[in-house]
Order: structure tokens, then sequence, then C-alpha cells
């Protein structure tokens, strides 16, 4: 690296909970879901949420991890909250999934300063990309509806990628997709295990986007509560 260049080039964004605001997008889309299906009958919409968040993480943990497929969590979130309240109702839960993944991309809500800081970094020439553990087709629809598509030069998923963060691969593989250098390349995420935890797996540094001012488990490069604090970094 020549004496004054900027020590990174490219940056990798996670998009769910760091720069999309999953859970507030996805609360207006599950009340959509929760009002189409009649489901007042069985539960209040904050006790039905609140059991559907639990078996969500639970799922996407196992998803994570490898023991379940895509379509297994798609539907069996649904079908487990439904159990709750004694509904063992497969049918309707994955018409309830299906229509929940049609609405959930449409939603528009992004972390306050989420434009201005990549506008911010677009203008100071940094290269950005995003690496995500969402379906192929969702995270474009997110994008493309939430205007944050024109930041992007290559989006990985992890189903396009055929690996999931925290796994090496599915970084190397964002490398050679973005044609970038590890030493010039930096993962910027919420999730530890995923994002900071995955970043370390593949040697690359990171920013630990804590946004809920959790406990730090790991080491990352850098940890910010905001995302304005990208530019007290770039």
């Amino acid at each position: 690296m020549i004496a004054g260049e900027p020590r990174y080039k490219h940056l990798f964004f996670d998009l769910d909970h760091t720069l999309w605001d999953f859970d507030v997008n996805a609360k207006i889309a599950l009340t959509e879901v929760y009002d189409k299906f009649n489901l007042h009958t069985i539960a209040s919409f904050d006790v039905f949420y609140q059991n559907y968040l639990i078996h969500n993480a639970a799922l996407w943990s196992r998803y994570e991890k490898g023991f379940i497929g895509v379509d297994e969590l798609k539907w069996r979130r649904m079908w487990r909250t439904l159990l709750d309240f004694k509904m063992a109702n497969e049918t309707l839960a994955k018409k309830m999934s299906q229509q929940f993944l049609e609405i959930l991309p449409h939603q528009k809500a992004v972390f306050p300063y989420t434009f201005e800081i990549l506008d911010y970094l677009a203008e100071k020439n940094y290269t950005l990309h995003l690496i995500t553990n969402g379906f192929e087709k969702t995270q474009w629809k997110k994008l493309q509806n939430s205007s944050l598509d024109k930041y992007f030069t290559a989006v990985i998923t992890s189903e396009a990628s055929n690996s999931l963060k925290p796994k090496k691969e599915i970084f190397e593989y964002a490398l050679a997709r973005a044609n970038a250098h590890l030493t010039q390349s930096i993962m910027i995420g919420d999730n530890q295990d995923a994002d900071i935890q995955g970043a370390m797996n593949a040697g690359m540094d990171s920013i630990f986007v804590n946004h809920i001012n959790t406990e730090s488990r790991l080491k990352p490069t850098y940890i910010i509560t905001h995302l304005q604090e990208l530019e007290s970094i770039f």
C-alpha cells in the first residue's frame, strides 16, 4: 500500500439489520398476513408476532448451520408459530409464508443515515458490495424497492454462492466476484456470528454495527453503534 492511500478499497456490507431495517419491515409485512388470514381469532397480533420472532430466530440459526434448507425455513417458522396456538395446519403455514415473502421485499424502512453514509462512501470512491444470507430473489427486490440497489457493485447471496456466512467460502466467492484483494477489503455487519466471525474465518477485517448496544463477544477491527460513525473510519 502506497503512503497516503486509503487502507481499504472494497467495503462489503450486510443488508438485513445493518442497512435495511428488517424488524420494522417484517412487522409491517406480518401484520398484513395476520389480517389477511384472520388470525385475530387465535391470538393478539403482539403475542403472535413475539412467538414468530422466537421461531424465526431458531430456524435461521439451524439454516445457517446447515441443518435445514431454504424451503423448510420459509414455511416452518409460520407452522411452528401456528402450533403455539394449537393450529397444526401445514397448508395454511405455506400460504402465509408465500404471502409474507411477497409483501416483505416491498417494504422500504432503512436505518437512520443509511443513504447519507452510502453517498458519502461512494463520493470517496470506495467500491461497495453486499454479502447476505438472504434469498436471491427476495434480497434483490428489497434493494430495488428501497432504492439501495444503485450503490452496490457486487451482490452476493448465500443462495447464489451456495454457501452461508460465517463460512469462509462465501467470503472467498465474494472477493472473487468483486475482483477484490483480501487486504483491501472489510466486512460491515450487525451479526457477530455471521458477519464478524465469518470475516474472521476468511481473514478479513470487520466492523461490528452494534445498533442495539449488545455485548461484543468477539474482537472485530472496529465497533460502531450508528452508521454515521463510519465517517470516522473511512
